[in-house]
């Protein structure tokens, strides 16, 4: 049995329209390159042709890669939670060691964007975070050694709305 995906639902539809704009638009358009260059003759030195099909067989993969993810894919909708604990889908505002706070929203592996401050449940920091309260003073590994956070405020906004 393979494990579940968990995935927000502007996660999922980040991946399906992905795999929609690969499948139905970037794949037609590069096909569309290949024949036209293969009609040209001599495919050996023909660099449209080569670069193409060098093209194509990154697409098919992502396309490969998308598909299976989907498969296992299991939404976590925010609303579904109240909890005082920290689960999926929860945002959390932290302090380090220096007193500088930080924000994160606990997501699925496809949805990490570090820039917005959205990290992996599967993650190290994740990891640590997941079923600790306010209050709570967490140690995170990391290949410095540990770093500690102290929990400040636990939210479950609707993830549909996180940016």
């Amino acid at each position: 049995m393979k494990e579940k995906n968990y995935i927000t639902s502007k996660g999922l539809e980040k991946l399906q329209k992905e795999l929609k704009n690969l499948v139905h638009k970037e794949r037609v358009e590069i096909t569309k390159v290949i024949a036209w260059a293969a009609a040209n003759g001599d495919r050996s030195e023909n660099a449209d042709y080569i670069y193409g099909r060098k093209k194509l067989r990154e697409i098919d993969r992502r396309i490969n890669f998308l598909s299976k993810r989907l498969e296992n894919i299991e939404v976590v909708n925010g609303r579904d939670f109240n909890s005082d604990f920290i689960q999926f889908g929860a945002k959390i505002i932290v302090k380090n060691e220096a007193g500088r706070p930080r924000e994160f929203r606990i997501v699925g592996v496809d949805e990490v964007d570090l820039s917005q401050g959205n990290i992996s449940w599967k993650s190290p920091i994740g990891k640590s975070l997941l079923g600790h309260k306010v209050g709570d003073e967490v140690s995170v590994k990391t290949p410095k050694g540990l770093d500690y956070y102290t929990i400040l405020e636990i939210s479950y906004a609707a993830l549909e709305n996180q940016t």
